[in-house]
């Protein structure tokens, strides 16, 4: 019998995580182990490779980034995006407004319905702008990127823009209780995102173990991930429900954390973005904003890692690897940056 052919006899039957891990045995911690030290040593420019600081970021991030329809309440008013046309609620009709129309006329607009903030003249002029190439994304830590917003004319129903309605559907009070932050201080939910998974979960050690050896001992032969899969919502991880998270499960609740309120609700309006690392098969979060300077539009960028935060606490080496939430670094590459779904 072959070795793919006796672990598909083996994972035909029900078994739960221990029986899983027992019948893996020491060949998992071997492979689980090389693959740890693969993703040290390789692709981040220690011995070959590249990382988020030498990486032509901009051009990176460009590549995905501009609009998704989206819709919001402004000033009693509902405000749509789709396409290339505005539409607000005014009484019991729609209002439109194409997005080649002058920032006069989107202005005179925004006057005439009240709209606190210009939500017309700022759609209008940002993503024509993004539309003709004419930004620069500009990078930093998690600390000096909320400095530069705080410093800057914020741009918060551009970046509605670019969040488009996705990731929306938690409700603030849940990111509240979990992050010990409202929703409208990005900051403070940021760190605080840091103890809530601390606190009520943990990384999934045998879960990658598992991967680990489908990809690399039996070849997909058989998914041993199924195992050890459960709800990963934050309603899930306040009640115990799962078994520990995926870096692609902390980044999608991150993300969610982030959105939960209208971007133009916070004081520093933020979009969350899903960074991929295909080498190393992980996602981490990218936090970013849209902000005009000397007439320029801007997107400063960070980011945050949450499996680093999680896993550094679960194994108690943050005095070795530091505590692991910023991500601008060189341990960090990129070889994908997704703004919506």
């Amino acid at each position: 019998m072959t070795r793919r052919s006796a672990f598909r006899n083996l994972t035909d039957r029900e078994l739960t995580r221990r029986q899983l891990l027992a019948g893996i045995g020491g060949g998992a911690a071997t492979v689980g182990g090389a693959k740890a030290v693969d993703n040290v040593l390789l692709g981040y420019g220690v011995l070959v490779g590249t990382n988020l600081r030498d990486q032509n970021l901009g051009a990176l991030a460009r590549e995905r980034f501009g609009p998704s329809a989206f819709s919001v309440s402004v000033s009693g008013h509902r405000l749509r995006f789709r396409g290339d046309e505005i539409r607000v609620r005014d009484g019991d009709a729609w209002r439109s407004l194409p997005l080649s129309a002058s920032p006069e006329e989107a202005a005179e607009l925004d006057a005439e319905l009240g709209l606190d903030g210009g939500p017309l003249e700022q759609l209008v002029r940002d993503l024509g702008a993004i539309s003709a190439g004419e930004f620069q994304f500009e990078f930093a830590q998690y600390e000096e990127f909320f400095d530069r917003v705080r410093d800057a004319d914020d741009r918060p129903f551009t970046v509605q823009a670019v969040r488009g309605n996705r990731f929306a559907d938690v409700p603030p009070e849940t990111v509240e209780s979990f992050t010990g932050a409202s929703p409208k201080r990005p900051e403070a939910v940021i760190e605080g995102l840091v103890g809530g998974f601390r606190d009520r979960t943990s990384y999934d050690v045998p879960r990658y173990v598992a991967g680990s050896v489908e990809d690399n001992v039996i070849f997909g032969a058989t998914d041993l991930r199924k195992y050890f899969q459960s709800p990963t919502t934050f309603d899930a991880i306040e009640s115990g429900e799962d078994s520990g998270m995926f870096c692609y499960e902390f980044t999608w609740r991150s993300v969610e954390a982030l959105h939960a309120l209208p971007a133009h609700r916070q004081r520093t309006p933020v979009v969350g973005a899903k960074v991929f690392d295909d080498r190393h098969k992980h996602v981490y979060t990218g936090v970013a904003s849209v902000v005009r300077r000397d007439g320029d539009l801007v997107v400063p960028m960070t980011f945050v890692d949450y499996t680093h935060t999680t896993l550094y606490d679960d194994l108690g080496v943050q005095k070795l690897l530091g505590e692991g939430l910023r991500a601008y670094d060189d341990r960090h590459r990129a070889t994908a940056i997704y703004w919506q779904p």
